[in-house]
């Protein structure tokens, strides 16, 4: 069954949240995307930002192990959920 955007929207905050109590990670993603605290505080209805939490999670295979188990999800569910979020539309190259 295809993410719908509530769904994959869903999944995004849970991401976020787990990223959050992850103290080694979350310095890495504030870094990584120049957000501030307050910005993850204010951005938690924004579509294209929870997107780009998603984005930052698929860089590592570790990372989306963790989330994934932390949630009891298949490891593909991220990916679902990213494509279903503004942003999210894969390029295909053939």
């Amino acid at each position: 069954m295809p993410f719908s955007a509530d769904r994959a929207e869903v999944l995004s905050l849970k991401a976020l949240s787990w990223l959050a109590a992850n103290d080694e990670l979350l310095p890495v993603f504030l870094n990584a995307s120049g957000a501030s605290l307050a910005d993850l505080r204010a951005r938690v209805e924004d579509a294209a930002f929870l997107g780009a939490v998603l984005d930052f999670l698929l860089m590592d295979d570790a990372w989306v192990m963790a989330f994934c188990d932390s949630e009891g999800v298949a490891y593909t569910t991220l990916v679902e959920a990213r494509a279903a979020l503004p942003g999210g539309d894969q390029m295909h190259w053939t």
